[in-house]
This record gives C-alpha cells, sequence and structure tokens, in this order.
C-alpha cells in the first residue's frame, strides 16, 4: 500500500511543528527529522520559510554555536491557519 504524497502547505505545516514540537527552539537537522523531509528538500522549504519571515535565527549567547531557529509572529499565525484548513479538510 503506498503512502500519499504531502502537497506544499502539509510540508509546510509539517515543518513549523516540528520547531513547535522541540519546544519553540530546534536545529536544523531537527525540523528536518520532524517533518520527514531529505535534506533537499527541506533545504527548499526551510529558505522558503526563512526568506519570507515565518522563522527566524535565534540569538546565541556569545561563544555558542550550532544555530537553532524559532517560529515568529507571522510563523503562529501561517501554522494557526494551516492547521485550521488540515481541520476542513479531514
Amino acid at each position: 500500500m503506498g503512502t500519499k504524497a504531502r502537497s506544499r502547505w502539509e510540508i509546510i505545516l509539517d515543518t513549523l511543528r516540528g520547531i513547535t514540537e522541540e519546544g519553540g527552539v530546534a536545529k536544523k537537522t531537527r525540523i528536518m527529522q520532524k517533518a520527514y523531509l531529505d535534506w533537499r528538500n527541506f533545504k527548499k522549504y526551510f529558505d522558503f520559510l526563512l526568506e519570507h519571515g515565518f522563522i527566524e535565527e535565534v540569538e546565541k549567547p556569545a561563544g555558542k554555536s550550532n544555530l537553532e531557529y524559532q517560529l515568529t509572529e507571522k510563523g503562529k499565525e501561517i501554522m494557526q491557519k494551516l492547521v485550521e484548513i488540515e481541520r476542513m479538510l479531514q
């Protein structure tokens, strides 16, 4: 039995949820794993979300590496709307 391909908005929702499920702040690798994406696809969607202001880099204390990301207010709003659409389509 095959699995249904996810739509673009479902992948975006899964990516945003990946950050939320990690406590609101997550590293790229964890977000990618939570969204069930390979690196190439993850990079495409992640870059889109970053460029459009749905996610942002978290300020790290001096001397700390490994960038982490969180949802912006705009990201929280789009996630809420996508969850509503998902509910309507079920």
